[in-house]
């Protein structure tokens, strides 16, 4: 099984690298990197390229390890005691399976991501160090051990909100995927859109660029806003007139609200769009 990128997600030899690194090595992926990188979608092409199936975990910050593996809804076992329900003698009825068991009951071999893994509590990660070794978990209310059938692919993503601890790393192969540089992120765009006008992308690209290198932004554009943008402009032929038209220093992009996402960024840019006109006199 290896990874070579697909048609509709651009890889650099590096991530190819490190997906298959991580394959032979039978280890979980960490990937980090800015909002909008494409973390989230490797899962879903390494999937496809595999042909295997995909089982996500997304992480928020009340998730719990235990929840990944099952939970034993006690409160509904309860509520059928009283009603006279026969199946509170079955046990395993109220045991609901978590997405690590269901990636460990696939017939054939999953990919399973665990998505934004930093969102959770520090202790998560440590809380699924024995199971992610093993491949192997203990379901105590019914004295069932559950066993990988195939050992998963495992991807993981972080948005390095908070650090994850050693322990956990250790048991991880990483990559960071670096923000894609100009050639890289045509490729990216002529992927979503085979017939966009090279001369506009040109153009949104330069601004997109300079918006990024602006010092003090609060958020970076992205590429997933990049794309954004891009649709929006390809249907709105004024604004992509205005965008060819008009120097990206003396004004801000046509259809911004695509690439800035708050108040304080807004102001910083106009502000500096302003200096740059009264310097230009």
């Amino acid at each position: 099984m290896s990874f070579a990128g697909t048609q509709r997600y651009i890889a650099t030899p590096e991530l190819m690298a490190a997906v298959n690194a991580a394959i032979a090595l039978q280890k979980p992926l960490l990937i980090k990197g800015e909002p909008g990188t494409g973390k989230t979608l490797l899962a879903e092409e390494v999937a496809a390229a595999l042909g295997a199936p995909l089982i996500t975990w997304h992480i928020k910050s009340t998730t719990k390890a235990q929840q990944g593996l099952y939970e034993y809804d006690a409160v509904s076992r309860l509520r059928d005691s009283q009603l006279g329900d026969a199946r509170v003698h079955d046990i395993g009825h109220y045991i609901r399976r978590g997405k690590l068991w269901e990636a460990f009951a696939s017939e054939q071999r999953a990919v399973l991501l665990i998505d934004e893994i930093d969102k959770a509590d520090i202790e998560f990660p440590n809380d699924l160090l024995h199971e992610l070794d093993a491949m192997a978990f203990d379901v105590y209310e019914t004295g069932q051990t559950v066993r990988a059938r195939h050992r998963p692919v495992i991807l993981i993503t972080s948005n390095n909100e908070k650090e994850l601890p050693d322990a956990f790393l250790r048991r991880c192969f990483f990559h960071y995927i670096a923000f894609p540089d100009a050639d890289t992120l045509r490729q990216i765009v002529d992927v979503h859109f085979p017939a966009i006008d090279q001369q506009l992308v040109g153009h949104a690209l330069r601004a997109f660029f300079q918006l990024r290198e602006v010092p003090g932004l609060k958020k970076k554009p992205t590429t997933s806003e990049l794309v954004d943008w891009l649709r929006l402009l390809m249907a709105d032929e004024l604004a992509a007139r205005q965008l060819t038209d008009a120097p990206a220093e003396k004004a801000l992009p046509p259809l911004a609200g695509a690439l800035i996402k708050n108040e304080q960024d807004v102001q910083l840019l106009e502000r500096l769009m302003f200096l740059h006109r009264r310097q230009g006199r």
